[in-house]
């Protein structure tokens, strides 16, 4: 089930683009300002290859994320399998559709796609991840900032996000989350939203 067997999304190779290096004072105040900018947008979505591994399952396919306030939808999809489901929900609900058997339904995301697919997919705080922001609510976050200020990884929740970014721009382009046997891989092809423009030709394609 959700065999989803697309090219994993590390087979394509990206050059990493040169951070500019900045004075540590100014790093910090020009990323205080990107984290700024990027939580005042509530309305954001994503279009991109995404590879998820856990304890010997695992498949990769195409992915869209949707964001509304703290509504959220995500779809994943395998064209060659022509495989798919969506997960929707917020706070305290989830619904997985695209399933054999049916819907899914439960108030934890992360917990209702762990169990249909065995996949440890830590989707509430991922809306943050993504976006190379600590998830509020959850454990305290330990960042390493480039020389730019912009994060190269945050541990948090027992899992550790590293990231990739285009030259310039307040959104990642790449990002590599684990926690133990849990992998997740994702290339943003494109971002839309306040600041989306400044991120869009960083995706390696």
């Amino acid at each position: 089930m959700l065999a989803l067997l697309l090219g994993a999304c590390a087979g394509q190779g990206v050059k990493r683009a040169p951070p500019e290096i900045l004075p540590a004072a100014v790093a910090a105040e020009r990323e205080a300002g990107r984290i700024a900018r990027v939580r005042a947008d509530g309305e954001w979505s994503l279009t991109g290859r995404i590879a998820v591994s856990n304890a010997g399952k695992g498949g990769s396919g195409r992915i869209e994320w949707s964001q509304h306030g703290e509504r959220y939808e995500v779809a994943l999809s395998a064209p060659v399998t022509r495989q798919s489901w969506r997960l929707a929900g917020g706070p305290g609900e989830a619904r997985l559709d695209g399933l054999e058997g049916g819907p899914r339904e439960g108030v934890d995301a992360a917990a209702v796609l762990h169990e249909a697919t065995g996949w440890d997919i830590p989707v509430e705080a991922l809306a943050d991840w993504l976006r190379a922001l600590p998830a509020p609510g959850a454990a305290a976050p330990r960042i390493a900032a480039g020389p730019d200020g912009r994060p190269l990884s945050i541990e948090q929740a027992g899992w550790s996000i590293a990231y990739e970014w285009p030259l310039t721009g307040d959104l990642p382009s790449r990002l590599d989350a684990r926690r133990g046997d849990a992998r997740v891989r994702l290339i943003v092809d494109q971002w839309q939203g306040a600041e989306a423009a400044q991120a869009s030709g960083g995706a390696g394609r």
